[in-house]
């Protein structure tokens, strides 16, 4: 991913809502299989990591970017950025420039 994707993407990102919380559990299966589906879904996603977890943001980030096989468009504070292209073309909601 280019640098101008990442800034496109990050200006799509500043408008939205977190649509997952990472909470005292940390990364459990079942917020895992919760992200994989929504990113399947929107491409782009936006969630945060409650102050009660412990565990490293970023740390969090590449983990789930690495078991939902996207891509970590941004970590700032406790807000992360996921991004997953549509495997079809035809289906994509995100064309990048």
């Amino acid at each position: 991913m280019t640098s101008k994707q990442r800034a496109y993407l990050k200006s799509l990102a500043m408008n939205m809502d977190s649509i997952f919380h990472i909470g005292k559990a940390s990364l459990t299966p079942e917020v895992i299989r919760s992200v994989r589906e929504a990113i399947d879904k929107r491409e782009l996603i936006k969630g945060s990591v409650q102050k009660n977890c412990m565990d490293d943001p970023r740390e969090i980030a590449e983990v789930l970017a690495e078991r939902t096989r996207s891509q970590v468009v941004q970590v700032i504070g406790r807000k992360i950025v996921l991004y997953k292209p549509a495997r079809d073309e035809e289906q994509r909601k995100i064309v990048l420039p």
